[in-house]
């Protein structure tokens, strides 16, 4: 065990530079779980709801030149009457550190359900979008977006 003040032998540091490698070697990895993050986030927002393609419509670019300020343009087809509505809709970055970008919430007084944005998006990713309809159904829409620049914190 090593502690504050004694001096490191050879075998702590082999100890230690091996946990380094390792933590190297595996630390990447992570990264592979990103998309399986974001997948838990929106079962732990729709459960075992069925999702559809359709009715969001993304405006994003297919290439950022800088990945601090990404505009994100969205709009939700629905008719926003009393009886139906978009609820929510929530956006997910498959590469960032936190994986959770924005949340609207809309009520069938907003006009409309869109927006305009600008993220931040650390690597070239998916963006993921998923609308809450009043009635319980759920739609999604995907874009990936090529960052030249890094955005958060890279």
């Amino acid at each position: 065990m090593i502690t504050a003040g004694t001096p490191k032998s050879r075998r702590d540091f082999l100890v230690l530079s091996t946990a380094a490698v390792g933590a190297l070697v595996l630390g990447p990895q992570q990264g592979w779980t990103a998309e399986s993050k974001v997948d838990d986030l929106i079962k732990q927002l729709v459960g075992d709801r069925k999702m559809s393609e359709g009715r969001i419509s993304l405006d994003l670019p297919s290439s950022a030149e800088n990945g601090m300020v990404v505009p994100l343009n969205f709009d939700v087809e629905s008719p926003m009457t009393a009886d139906d509505y978009v609820s929510s809709v929530h956006f997910y970055a498959e590469g960032n550190p936190n994986p959770l970008v924005a949340d609207y919430k809309f009520t069938p007084l907003s006009p409309k359900a869109a927006a305009q944005i600008r993220i931040r998006l650390a690597k070239t990713q998916n963006v993921v979008a998923v609308a809450v309809m009043s009635n319980g159904e759920v739609f999604t829409s995907k874009k990936e977006v090529k960052v030249t620049i890094g955005g958060c914190g890279g």
